[in-house]
């Protein structure tokens, strides 16, 4: 079991992701902004994390470069469902910024417990 956070601004993803992930036995918290995700590492840092790219107060890239300098053993996986050029570009950025894996909404169950699950052989519980 890892602990897991989830930061998106639809609270529709934020449910699906929880309801799925908690279904594989995952422990989950939520976050409806890059503020809010970056205070919570703060109190208790997950083992993954997964984060909307687009979101108001931070956005994801500026949760990645905050987690991955200050929680540089969290893996992160980066999601974005914006305009099909921005979304890329975004995630490219991601990639470039060290997150570990990449999706793009709309994903299903199956897609994001194999990436939670490629992850996890690495991540120390």
């Amino acid at each position: 079991m890892a602990k897991i956070l989830i930061i998106d601004d639809d609270p529709d993803i934020r449910d699906f992701l929880t309801r799925t992930l908690e279904h594989a036995g995952h422990e989950v918290q939520e976050a409806a902004n890059g503020a809010i995700g970056i205070s919570q590492c703060c109190a208790t840092p997950p083992d993954l994390l997964i984060t909307d790219m687009m979101m108001p107060e931070q956005n994801g890239l500026d949760v990645i470069t905050t987690i991955k300098h200050d929680w540089p053993h969290v893996k992160i996986i980066a999601i974005s469902g914006g305009s099909r050029e921005l979304h890329y570009m975004y995630l490219i950025a991601a990639m470039d910024m060290h997150a570990d894996l990449t999706l793009t909404k709309p994903f299903g169950q199956a897609e994001i417990l194999k990436a939670v699950e490629a992850l996890l052989p690495t991540v120390v519980t």
